[in-house]
């Protein structure tokens, strides 16, 4: 399989992860919109977010996708053809500050001392986060691969649920997003 089967077959083994950052109103539907998008293009979207950004009335949605920068360049002009879509950023990981949260419930049984759960939370810097009579839940904030670390070290303890959150950035570069708008403004206007 070439490369380009493997993009049209939406393993994107071959790319690079990218993460986008779109600024919008806050309009029903408009997520879809952006996901239709990915799919019209066979991409796959590894993570996605949504939020208030720091602009009253102005969402944010952050997206990771593992792609071509060819094909993300596409992917960004358009999403910003979209009425409601305000600015889309495409940033490399290097361009990025990111976490992501993890969940994960145990039984209770599993905080016996011969286990040393609370060891081994420690040690991976998360924390214990809720402790029921049947249940346990402890929180682990990190990278992908850090949550995913901690997930095989409680999986011999008998993991009943675990949650991984999309990906949260914020860039390194210190344009404020109400510049980029101030600029667009005046480029609609002249």
């Amino acid at each position: 399989m070439n490369k380009t089967e493997v993009h049209q077959n939406g393993d994107a083994s071959e790319g690079t992860v990218f993460t986008l950052s779109i600024f919008t109103e806050n309009k029903i539907g408009l997520l879809n919109r952006i996901t239709i998008i990915f799919t019209r293009r066979h991409l796959n979207i590894e993570s996605i977010t949504a939020s208030e950004s720091e602009i009253k009335d102005v969402h944010r949605y952050t997206i990771v996708c593992k792609t071509t920068r060819e094909q993300i360049e596409k992917v960004v002009k358009q999403i910003e053809k979209l009425v409601e879509v305000l600015k889309a950023f495409v940033h490399e990981d290097r361009d990025v500050v990111h976490q992501e949260i993890a969940l994960y419930k145990l039984k209770t049984s599993s905080l016996n001392s011969e286990n040393n759960i609370e060891k081994i939370v420690r040690d991976n810097h998360a924390r214990i986060l809720s402790v029921a009579r049947d249940y346990i839940v402890i929180e682990k904030t990190g990278h992908k691969h850090e949550t995913q670390v901690l997930f095989k070290k409680l999986e011999p303890f008998g993991v009943l649920e675990f949650a991984r959150s999309g990906r949260v950035a914020i860039t390194k570069p210190m344009k404020e997003l109400s510049i980029y708008l101030k600029e667009l403004e005046e480029a609609h206007q002249g």
